[in-house]
């Protein structure tokens, strides 16, 4: 079995990014949570989490000692960032693929698929 990142990918202030009414967002948790309970069920699930906005991010930057810099914000000047993750057990890209057609499904956001590395190591089952 493959280890898979599927990014979830928001664009800030995009007309949509979050559900406006109480009766949106308890719609838009059902179509997660079912999903997720799919994965789960399916063997795939591994692990995923929504982020905290760009703002809230900080860089560490350079080597050791006192070349280090750290900063407040993301990375990259964007208005695309990543919103939330998932990590899958998946055969092979295809089916990581099916499972990344759900989520756009369920969330309807732009996903990421990429491979974790074979020489990478990754966790079968997240602590905690």
């Amino acid at each position: 079995m493959n280890q898979y990142l599927l990014s979830v990918y928001t664009v800030e202030g995009e007309v949509g990014d979050a559900p406006a009414t109480p009766t949106e967002m308890q719609a838009f948790m059902g179509r997660v949570t079912a999903l997720e309970e799919e994965m789960d069920r399916a063997g795939a699930f591994l692990f995923g989490g929504a982020l905290h906005g760009p703002d809230a991010a900080t860089v560490v930057r350079g080597g050791t000692g006192l070349d280090k810099v750290t900063t407040d914000g993301p990375f990259v000047e964007a208005k695309e960032h990543i919103g939330g993750f998932y990590v899958i057990n998946a055969e092979d890209l295809d089916q990581a693929l099916a499972w990344a057609e759900k989520v756009v499904e369920a969330i309807d956001h732009s996903i990421e698929v990429r491979p974790f590395r074979a020489t990478g190591r990754v966790r079968a089952t997240p602590t905690g």
